[in-house]
């Protein structure tokens, strides 16, 4: 089934085409958009406030989805110490197929995990399977991790490369180390959360990097991690690439993005753990072992890049930092994944108005916590008769209606998957399971450094 690209807010950092939503035709007015917005924007996306663990929980209430006075059935079951696993049904009968992005009545099945950190002795973390670029059910994520319970997590490459399909589009950030870096995008909101404390981060970050080399000081910006980097139309005819004086890219590569790095016109350099030169090549494509990482450029870049990094040892940096310009340290045990929108931020609904397929009834995934610090992963069915899905003013209605004080909505669509002990807890509107890119995984077990 064709994807649809989400809506474009500005030039994308990663030219890339996302998994996702597919279009739908329906066009519902707000629901419950709080008068806080343009306040809530200041602080929702992008001061990063740790959740706060003092106050009580919202009270349990009606999904707001739909006519008022639908029948609506809950049913929950304890699945670990402090780990819930919550059925919602709102609607009563199947909607006609013709009516499923119009219907009132529903009906709507929404599934919710939710984990207190002051009951648990698990943690929760991402995982993206053997390796980066490849794609996975989220149920053999589950099940491979020797996870109880995940849910489908960030945006991905998808159709868009077909060698490298998991490719996270944004924010890629596992065990403390950064394997894909956010984009420019400005609805990408970060999930992020600490897995030795289960303290969740929600916000947008920015990320710049760059290779110096230690002797001549020349230092070059990096414009990727984990990227195949892409070659000047202008320059496509050039089989040197030092030749072209049209810009391309730098990128870093890492042994986690494959078994081998993106082949192609351009330069590479090999480096060992010490940043310093293992080999060079006029064009791309190596096996990296551990411990070593690669620099491709295309372009102008790649002369560049022999220049800088061609012989010798280079310093490499990467800096995360928030809105504010705060650096956020990719310390052990730190996961962070990529969303499109925040949903709820200090207990408003933020989510914009927009219109056109991404905004429109689907299927949903979403990730958030309470006001006494609960983490709360959700997903909604839909595009089906037995699940009609939500728009994004009724996910963000949902959101908050479960008690989400912050919330972001993550990859959906035929994505939105949810799975305890490697088994579907929901139903994939898909005739099968999607492979994503990445997952959010409960781990019934303490963190330990190096297990992500």
């Amino acid at each position: 089934m064709p994807i649809d690209q989400l809506p474009e807010r500005q030039n994308f950092c990663r030219p890339k085409r996302l998994a996702g939503m597919t279009p739908n035709s329906r066009s519902v007015s707000g629901l419950k958009r709080a008068a806080a917005v343009a306040t809530a924007a200041a602080t929702a996306a992008l001061t990063f406030v740790l959740a706060p663990a003092s106050h009580a929980a919202a009270a349990e209430t009606s999904l707001p989805l739909g006519d008022a006075g639908l029948e609506e059935t809950r049913s929950s079951q304890t699945l670990a110490d402090g780990v819930t696993l919550t059925r919602i049904v709102r609607g009563t009968e199947p909607a006609p197929a013709d009516q499923i992005n119009t219907t009132t009545r529903g009906p709507w099945m929404v599934n919710v995990l939710t984990i207190d950190p002051r009951m648990t002795r698990g943690h929760l973390e991402a995982t993206y399977g053997p390796d980066l670029a490849k794609v996975e059910k989220t149920t053999d994520l589950v099940r491979s991790s020797g996870a109880l319970a995940g849910v489908n997590a960030s945006f991905f490459t998808f159709t868009g490369s077909a060698q490298y399909p998991g490719d996270p589009v944004g924010l890629g950030l596992f065990g403390g180390k950064l394997l894909s870096e956010p984009t420019q995008r400005s609805d990408e909101v970060d999930f992020v959360v600490d897995a030795n404390s289960n303290r969740v981060l929600m916000g947008k970050l920015s990320w710049s990097g760059s290779v110096q080399n230690r002797q001549t000081e020349a230092t070059l910006p990096l414009k990727f991690i984990n990227h195949p980097p892409v070659v000047p139309g202008a320059c496509a005819g050039l089989t040197d690439q030092t030749q072209c004086i049209v810009p391309g890219d730098v990128v870093e590569f890492t042994p986690e993005f494959a078994d081998a790095t993106p082949s192609g016109a351009g330069v590479e350099v090999v480096l060992d753990q010490h940043g310093c030169v293992v080999r060079t090549s006029t064009t791309r494509g190596t096996r990296l072992t551990d411990g070593q990482t690669s620099l491709q450029a295309t372009g102008r870049d790649a002369a560049s890049l022999l220049q800088v990094a061609g012989q010798g040892c280079v310093k490499e940096t990467s800096t995360l930092v928030n809105e504010q310009g705060e650096e956020l340290p990719a310390r052990k045990g730190l996961f962070g994944v990529n969303g499109r929108y925040r949903l709820t931020a200090d207990g408003q609904i933020v989510v914009p108005a927009g219109a056109g397929s991404f905004f429109e009834r689907n299927p949903r995934t979403i990730a958030g916590t309470t006001r006494d610090g609960k983490i709360v992963l959700a997903t909604i069915d839909g595009r089906m008769t037995s699940s009609v899905g939500t728009t994004m003013d009724e996910t963000a209605a949902v959101a908050d209606a479960l008690g989400m004080h912050d919330a972001v909505n993550l990859d959906g669509g035929g994505s939105t998957t949810m799975s305890v002990e490697g088994a579907l807890v929901n139903r994939p509107s898909g005739t099968t399971e999607r492979a994503v890119g990445d997952a959010l995984v409960f781990m019934n077990t303490r963190y330990r450094d190096g297990q992500g």
